[in-house]
């Protein structure tokens, strides 16, 4: 599989959603009869599509209109709706400034320190209304975010940065043990993210409920041009998937992997799944509903960080209601809307008649996919030309 790459060095070549195609089934199902079902900790959701934890995408109202719309919407307890009482202001902020100056203004703004009894206060508002209440944290605020979430009601806790592993060492500070952490928390907890095969492995002995795949793909994140990190998600959702179905194998209990960035129409989430996924996790492109607080801004989770900023705020635009880019009818030509009837769709063609399937249908490599026959739409940049 390793290349040279010079005297006494190999590397292995990996693969994007834009460098694969999904090849056709030798039987297809109505898609109407397909079961996209996405199942965790024994909770079962209508759609396998949850909304990243960014502050341009959920807030309370958004995670309680994900909610009634069958899916699931991460809250950000380390972002502007656990600091300012009215986020609005700050949010309408970032939107106004210039892009020379958004950096540097979402950094002021993520200065000012979270509020517990807001932590308490979000997951509430949203409990109150029937929603499901997913909350995410970076670790080093999990063992204090967690107890005041758990006791306000929260369904899942993920803990998410950059890079988790189970072997994280210090001498400044004490690392989360989480082992002790996931066997000790009275609600699931969803890990990430990573991007390897043994990583994975290690993460799923904590007793975690699901884990996040994917390091640098997002729409707004610069990890991958600041750090030199990342692994392109094909190669990474396959690595993960091989992972957890011997992980299954060996010890019966089978644990979710969620594809996590990368992906902003129809097709991409489609790959994700072929590709092993058991749900993916998206943030641009719901960030583009009337719905997201971003006001059609969208910024990476880590563009906030003082010293080394990795994300950056990108404009996406105000395209359609979170229904109609879940679930159409869709408006636009570029496979950014309807996205459950595109995966319902493929999976029709693909003769796959549940996410599990997909995980076993025919890949090739194909990096003429985008462009072939595109000529007039990469022209005139409309459709799979934009």
């Amino acid at each position: 599989m390793a290349e040279w790459i010079g005297i006494n060095r190999r590397a292995r070549r990996c693969y994007g959603f834009d460098e694969i195609a999904l090849v056709p089934g030798d039987k297809t199902i109505n898609p109407q009869e397909v079961d996209a079902n996405f199942k965790i900790a024994g909770k079962k959701f209508a759609i396998p599509i949850l909304a990243a934890a960014m502050d341009g995408v959920v807030d309370v109202t958004f995670a309680i209109a994900m909610s009634k719309l069958g899916g699931i919407a991460v809250l950000n307890l380390d972002g502007v709706q656990t600091r300012y009482e009215n986020p609005e202001e700050v949010l309408t902020e970032i939107a106004k400034a210039s892009p020379q100056k958004a950096t540097e203004l979402i950094q002021s703004i993520y200065t000012t320190p979270v509020k517990e009894k807001l932590i308490a206060k979000r997951v509430h508002q949203i409990k109150t209304k029937k929603g499901t209440a997913v909350v995410s944290c970076i670790p080093a605020h999990a063992e204090r975010f967690s107890k005041i979430a758990v006791g306000s009601g929260a369904d899942i806790f993920v803990i998410q940065s950059t890079v988790t592993t189970v072997r994280h060492i210090s001498r400044q500070y004490k690392s989360l043990d989480l082992y002790k952490f996931c066997t000790s928390t009275k609600i699931p907890v969803i890990l990430g993210n990573c991007v390897t095969y043994e990583t994975t492995l290690e993460l799923m002995a904590t007793g975690c409920s699901g884990l996040l795949i994917g390091v640098g793909p997002g729409a707004a994140c610069t990890t991958r041009g600041v750090l030199g990190l990342g692994v392109p998600q094909v190669t990474a959702t396959v690595d993960a998937a091989a992972a957890r179905d011997f992980y299954h194998k060996r010890t019966g209990k089978y644990i979710p992997i969620i594809t996590d960035g990368g992906m902003n129409r129809g097709g991409d989430i489609c790959k994700g799944f072929a590709t092993g996924a058991d749900a993916v996790m998206i943030g641009s492109s719901l960030a583009r509903a009337k719905e997201a607080p971003g006001k059609g801004y969208h910024w990476g989770m880590a563009t906030s960080n003082v010293n080394l900023p990795r994300g950056t705020r990108i404009y996406v635009g105000t395209t359609g209601s979170l229904k109609e880019i879940l679930f159409g009818p869709a408006k636009v030509d570029d496979g950014s809307q309807n996205l459950m009837g595109a995966l319902k769709t493929s999976m029709g063609s693909l003769g796959a008649a549940s996410i599990k399937e997909m995980h076993d249908v025919e890949i090739i490599i194909a990096p003429s996919i985008q462009t072939e026959g595109k000529i007039f739409q990469a022209d005139q940049r409309v459709g799979m030309g934009k």
